[in-house]
């Protein structure tokens, strides 16, 4: 007998980002979203980020989209170096479920067209192509079968979610951060960022707002539960809008409305606007890197 899923759950998340290079690098500027942001479902307790070596100077911002940006520097000659941060996340369960009746899709496009209201104009930013969405013809028909005429919004987004989890395999070598998604769609493999352009892609051709999400999964399921997808790394999946539920969110990769397992850090248009670590830097020849990510749950005090 399966015991009762909590309400809530208090989690560590360890991320530890390493690069190595063959030559010395004189200098690095780097940009972070690694900070887990606050939402109604979610708090973010501690955060904590070490730099080895030091960073020079470390800045911090919150972006357009809300999301907490840092940046450093590091001014002296190294060989390689590495970013670890520590979250302290407490996390309550989704109340939206898959059953929720919502009106037909046609008048949820219609709505964020219209853009009458401030929630729905913010919506409406998410109608438009992106850095790494750009409009093809395969994206609409791909998507067409889930949104037949009249079809309520939510029950087009679960089909559209489990057939992109039914029709493309995940596989970790066949795609890169750059691979466009004529070319995924057409091998029909990718990773959780590939499936998630894919979706947002999917519902902007019917003009439906659509975001990426960056964050993190539970690395060990609790007793009786399946292990997801990409639970070894960044991890990446959706949020769509509608005038009656706000943003939901989707999980193509694990055909799953994201709830306890999932630790969001941040969204915007697609990976180009949250990508985790991202820089420049002078010198270094050849480099390499290694990710690890570890989320463990945490006993809370009573």
């Amino acid at each position: 007998m399966h015991q009762p899923r909590p309400s809530s759950m208090r989690f560590q998340v360890v991320h530890t980002t390493s690069y190595f290079y063959s030559e010395p690098v004189a200098l690095c500027h780097n940009e972070l979203h690694l900070t887990p942001r606050n939402t109604p479902t979610q708090t973010c307790l501690v955060h904590l980020l070490s730099i080895r070596p030091p960073a020079a100077k470390i800045e911090e911002a919150v972006d357009y989209f809300g999301n907490q940006v840092r940046w450093f520097t590091i001014g002296e000659p190294h060989l390689e170096f590495s970013i670890t941060a520590r979250s302290d996340v407490r996390r309550a369960a989704s109340t939206v479920s898959a059953s929720e009746k919502t009106q037909a899709w046609e008048a949820v496009s219609q709505a964020a067209r219209a853009a009458s209201e401030p929630s729905t104009f913010e919506a409406s930013q998410f109608l438009y192509d992106s850095p790494s969405i750009k409009p093809c013809a395969e994206l609409g028909e791909y998507a067409e079968p889930s949104f037949s005429p009249g079809r309520p919004w939510l029950e087009a987004m679960v089909d559209l979610t489990a057939r992109i989890h039914a029709d493309f395999t995940y596989d970790p070598t066949a795609t890169n951060i750059s691979t466009p998604l004529a070319k995924v769609m057409a091998m029909r493999r990718g990773v959780c960022q590939d499936f998630a352009h894919l979706q947002i892609g999917c519902l902007r051709a019917m003009g439906l707002p659509a975001r990426y999400v960056s964050g993190y999964l539970l690395t060990q399921p609790p007793p009786g539960q399946p292990r997801l997808v990409g639970a070894d790394a960044s991890h990446a999946w959706i949020a769509a809008w509608c005038p009656e539920l706000g943003w939901v969110e989707f999980d193509p990769t694990n055909d799953v409305m994201p709830s306890l397992e999932h630790i969001t850090v941040a969204w915007g248009r697609d990976y180009s606007d949250v990508c985790p670590i991202k820089g420049v830097f002078v010198g270094g020849g050849r480099h390499s890197m290694r990710v690890s990510v570890d989320v463990r749950p945490v006993e809370e005090r009573r």
